[in-house]
């Protein structure tokens, strides 16, 4: 094997849960192939560079293996190795969004009658 389908490699190194998921995202252009958008049926290729935006977050990873099924998740995690820029990237974008929470002020209860009326008319539905 020397390509596989980008949505189905994506799929493969459980990235996304399924593979409709990553030919979605192909469409949407969160997905780099070594600088250009790819579609889902472009063909990886063992050193490729890929750009993945996700739930998960921005990952830059290089593929170092090739498949087409899914399998356990400890071998989905040597198809790749992500850089180190992007895991370090990672993680200090999960330490400001854990320092924000600190900050955010969290209603007492639920919304009154009047508090309500107020959400409704600045959703512009009333």
């Amino acid at each position: 094997m020397t390509s596989v389908r980008i949505d189905k490699w994506l799929w493969a190194a459980r990235f996304f849960k399924t593979r409709t998921l990553a030919a979605r995202s192909c469409e949407l252009g969160r997905i780099q192939s070594n600088g250009q958008p790819a579609k889902p049926a472009r063909e990886v290729r063992i050193g490729d560079m890929l750009r993945v935006t996700c739930d998960a977050g921005d990952f830059q990873v290089e593929v170092l293996g090739l498949s087409d099924v899914r399998g356990p998740a400890s071998v989905a995690q040597t198809l790749y190795r992500e850089t180190e820029a992007s895991r370090e990237m990672r993680l200090k974008v999960a330490a400001e969004r854990k320092a924000m929470r600190q900050f955010e002020q969290l209603p007492a209860g639920r919304p009154s009658k009047r508090d309500r009326h107020h959400i409704i008319q600045f959703r512009g539905r009333g």
